[in-house]
């Protein structure tokens, strides 16, 4: 069993499950953290796929209790409906674009650099959207009718371009659309279930033939860790969003966008 790999992989992990719902892009980190463990050759792109995985069962865990409440209500009850035709709306946009552009995308724009400037200059939209005097309109998910899904689905898409962040695209974006802070968070985790679901089958699709049986353990400790790390990180930032504002974040973004780019400069 080669320890050195089962480090890697419950660091990969624990990076994944912290950030991936967090407005600081995880993609981003892990490029970074991969290029830094030397774990960004074929394996460890495969390995992403898993890892990712984990983290989106995290929230349909936390969420379980809506997601029944749905589910039991496709069909029949108004307000699962509207969720789940918002949910499609906003899915499509990246859905689209995605498969238009995935290629083209991860030959051109997966490297530190673009991180780094994605990552700043995404802080400085924080920034900015944070000193707007933000009066929402739609207070909880359920009042969002399709326009202000497909909204946020357009802004989902943005997130194509690593170090932007899916989920901060998703949360700023649904606050300039006129979304409060705690709707625009929890639509967010949300939409993460069908987007980072179909991202990661796809994935694994186009990468079968590089899954081999003597990754299991490796992927097992990666999918764990990055299982219960993102549920505590999604309970946090719930918990996070009630009393404060993404400045925090932006800072962050800044800081260490900075770092990326004079480290790998």
């Amino acid at each position: 069993m080669d320890y050195v790999l089962l480090f890697k992989a419950f660091i990969l992990g624990l990076v994944e499950g912290l950030t991936e719902f967090l407005p600081v892009s995880s993609t981003g980190h892990l490029i970074v953290v991969g290029d830094l463990l030397d774990f960004n050759d074929d394996k460890g792109k495969v390995f992403e796929i898993v890892i990712q995985l984990g983290a989106i069962l995290a929230v349909c865990w936390e969420f379980r209790a809506k997601i029944v409440s749905v589910a039991r209500g496709l069909g029949k009850d108004a307000v699962a409906n509207r969720f789940i035709i918002n949910l499609f709306v906003a899915f499509l946009p990246a859905a689209v674009l995605g498969l238009a552009f995935h290629k083209i995308i991860k030959a051109y724009l997966f490297n530190p650099y673009t991180v780094a400037i994605a990552l700043i200059v995404g802080g400085l939209i924080i920034f900015w959207v944070e000193s707007l005097n933000h009066r929402p309109r739609v207070h909880s998910i359920d009042e969002m009718d399709w326009k202000d899904a497909l909204k946020v689905g357009f802004a989902q898409a943005l997130a194509m371009i690593p170090g932007t962040s899916r989920s901060g695209a998703t949360i700023i974006g649904g606050m300039v659309f006129g979304l409060s802070r705690q709707a625009a968070t929890e639509f967010s985790f949300f939409l993460a279930i069908p987007t980072m679901f179909a991202a990661t089958f796809y994935d694994v699709y186009k990468n079968w033939a590089r899954l081999q049986f003597d990754d299991l353990g490796m992927f097992a400790v990666g999918f764990a860790v990055a299982f219960i790390s993102a549920f505590w990180a999604v309970k946090g930032l719930l918990r996070y969003v009630a009393q404060h504002n993404f400045n925090a974040f932006a800072w962050y973004r800044v800081l260490f966008g900075t770092i990326v780019l004079i480290y790998f400069w």
